[in-house]
């Protein structure tokens, strides 16, 4: 049996496109999918760090509320897919829980990389407003996490060219099956 565990985002649910076709994705591949619900945060947290510290601990206690009572032993592969503040919540737990995961990482966020980042993907926008590009590099490269950069997209990996961002989407999701 095999498990993918899907952290959104502040504002981005497991039904936007970046979560929902893994999601489908691994359906299709055999896995148990849990798409997490977060609620709850401060929408005025960007920029300010003690705020953003809040929300990660406020995204990393939904987790753990809502994942108390998964036999993770039970699956002989576990993959978490996070998405912004979602990243750090999937370490954290993963960290804290002992459950041996690979986790992919959408637009991870600078606080991502306090908890351990090992048998992690990631995937950056370079004109992400929420996370500076160098700063991630720079993390990516120290803690040995493959990095994906997309050339002027957004935190959502989008660049508001519709067909661009399809073809990123499209291309996110190739890389997450091989990782899948």
């Amino acid at each position: 049996m095999k498990l993918c565990v899907l952290f959104p985002g502040i504002g981005y649910h497991c039904e936007k496109p970046l979560l929902y076709y893994p999601a489908k994705l691994a359906k299709s591949k055999g896995y148990d999918v849990i798409p997490l619900k977060f609620s709850g945060f401060d929408n005025s947290a960007k920029g300010n760090e003690e705020k953003m510290s809040r929300a990660a601990g406020h995204a990393i206690a939904l987790a753990a509320e809502q994942l108390s009572d998964i036999d993770f032993s039970q699956y002989e592969k576990v993959v978490f897919i996070g998405k912004s503040i979602g990243t750090i919540a999937c370490l954290a737990y993963r960290e804290t829980s002992g459950v041996n995961a690979s986790c992919i990482l959408l637009t991870p966020l600078e606080m991502t990389f306090d908890s351990l980042s090992h048998r992690c993907t990631a995937f950056h926008g370079t004109a992400d407003q929420w996370a500076d590009t160098e700063a991630i590099r720079k993390l990516c490269r120290k803690h040995l996490v493959q990095l994906h950069e997309y050339e002027n997209a957004n935190h959502s990996l989008e660049t508001g060219d519709t067909f661009t961002d399809i073809r990123t989407v499209l291309d996110v999701t190739e890389k997450i099956s091989e990782l899948l």
